[in-house]
């Protein structure tokens, strides 16, 4: 562990709240639907996080930093049998995601619209089957390192709530986030890379949608790293 405060507040890992003013169905959409999906925080997290939903899904996945939704609209849809959470703290991403789950009338997804360390710290226990972690604001700057979302404190957050065996996915274009999250996790001792040869973490994840982060990167001649994590 670190000298890193374990209740540092996720403002330090993110920049803008909200880009282009919503239109008006995007603005409706978050005031009718976001209460209804999103976790209530202010009352203790049930035990079984199947709770959540209107089935009773055995496996839940956590994504953080959704962006525009796209890999987690794909998932949930590809996995109609799986309960997904998604963090996401940018208001028209938000807003474009909940536009999404309402016109495809999907039922296995809840979501968070700010901290998510907070979330981290609200689930049980051992209650969730996979985080996901894709295109990170990597904080290019040395100096804005320490606002890297891989950190030994969130580390011990992800290994809390993740159940044994359960896995942390990491994708990015970044060279120098991608070797700080294979030391971070080498130096917290609770996860193991699964990679055991180099198409291990240059071939993308089975199903994968791609990310508009990941087309970007692409045409400035950028490939990126898949990386898998064991919890042990």
């Amino acid at each position: 562990m670190t000298d890193e405060h374990p209740s540092r507040s996720t403002e330090a890992f993110f920049g803008r709240r909200k880009g282009k003013p919503l239109r008006e169905r995007q603005a409706d959409g978050l005031e009718k639907l976001l209460p209804r999906l999103k976790l209530d925080l202010a009352n203790p997290a049930p035990a079984d996080l199947a709770e959540l939903y209107p089935e009773r899904f055995s496996e839940i996945r956590l994504e953080i930093g959704f962006g525009g939704g796209e890999h987690l609209i794909h998932r949930a849809q590809e996995r109609p049998d799986l309960g997904f959470i998604g963090v996401e703290p940018f208001v028209n991403s938000m807003a474009k995601l909940i536009g999404r789950v309402d016109e495809l009338g999907l039922t296995n997804i809840r979501v968070y619209d700010d901290d998510a360390t907070q979330v981290l710290d609200w689930l049980p226990e051992g209650s969730i089957d996979r985080i996901d972690l894709l295109y990170a604001d990597p904080w290019p700057k040395r100096k804005h390192w320490k606002r890297r979302f891989v950190s030994q404190v969130n580390l011990e957050r992800f290994h809390r709530v993740l159940k044994p065996k359960g896995l942390f996915l990491f994708a990015s274009d970044i060279d120098t986030y991608v070797n700080w999250t294979l030391q971070h996790c080498r130096d917290h001792g609770g996860f193991r890379w699964t990679a055991e040869e180099a198409s291990d973490w240059l071939t993308p994840y089975a199903g994968w949608p791609g990310t508009r982060y990941e087309n970007k990167a692409r045409r400035e001649g950028r490939s990126s790293a898949y990386l898998t994590f064991e919890r042990v």
